[in-house]
């Protein structure tokens, strides 16, 4: 399912969210996909994807009511705090992504400058295939989306999965439309401003990447038509920083 929010609409301070099946968009690809692998996969790690993610609905941990995650991409490194409280369903569907190195492999294929960095889509399609329709009811928006939040892309409402966004600018329009933050960039905004932002929109409405056939071929696709596209190489939980011993 497409995620589209407009930028122009969120300059008019009137937000509108298309939500239209990827598959609408884009006719089926002419040949089978190739199996993701080891040998083709972007992610720093060797191995494959964490099979637990095949099964959405087991995976169901109740966030902590802060936690820090690390990203460490191909434009460099940068950390965000997120904040449970700020949106509950947003933050452990996010936790238990996270957990399980969903993002890694991830491209922000989607960059607009003055407005987000949109990323999400899993490197594996029969990943991003089970994940398509695992979906999370909306929060309240309670923190709005100023430069540097982070918010889950949407098709409408309740339509959250697993696609997210980091605002360049102060979008505060985007809180009518009920795009609820759940964290924010504590350290590497500089990274984060210079994601590759060549390809500008995507399709339909310009020549960017497509979201179908991101999903339904993953990183071969990207590979071989959006090559300059920053990729996330580890998104990992940051372990608390542990209580002093008690002075002797």
């Amino acid at each position: 399912m497409m995620r589209y929010f407009s930028r122009i609409a969120v300059l008019a301070c009137t937000c509108s969210i298309i939500s239209i099946p990827a598959a609408a968009q884009t006719p089926a690809p002419a040949k089978k996909p190739a199996p993701a692998t080891a040998a083709n996969a972007p992610a720093a790690k060797a191995t494959a994807f964490d099979p637990a993610l095949l099964q959405p609905a087991t995976l169901k941990a109740k966030a902590p009511a802060e936690y820090d995650v690390k990203f460490v991409t191909t434009a460099g490194e940068f950390t965000i705090k997120v904040t449970r409280a700020w949106a509950p369903n947003g933050a452990d569907r996010f936790y238990n992504l996270v957990r399980h190195h969903y993002y890694d492999g991830a491209a922000f294929f989607r960059v607009l400058p003055g407005f987000m960095a949109q990323v999400g889509i899993s490197a594996y399609p029969e990943v991003s295939k089970v994940w398509d329709t695992a979906t999370i009811k909306d929060d309240p928006v309670v923190q709005s989306n100023h430069r540097g939040f982070v918010s889950f892309a949407t098709a409408g409402p309740n339509t959250r999965t697993t696609q997210f966004f980091i605002n360049y600018g102060n979008n505060e329009a985007l809180d009518r439309s009920g795009f609820s933050a759940f964290a924010v960039v504590t350290d590497g905004m500089e990274v984060v401003d210079k994601l590759y932002n060549g390809y500008g929109e995507g399709a339909p409405d310009g020549h960017g990447p497509d979201q179908g056939k991101i999903t339904s071929m993953g990183h071969a696709y990207l590979e071989k038509s959006f090559p300059k596209l920053d990729i996330i190489r580890s998104a990992t939980l940051v372990p608390a920083a542990s209580a002093p011993a008690p002075a002797k």
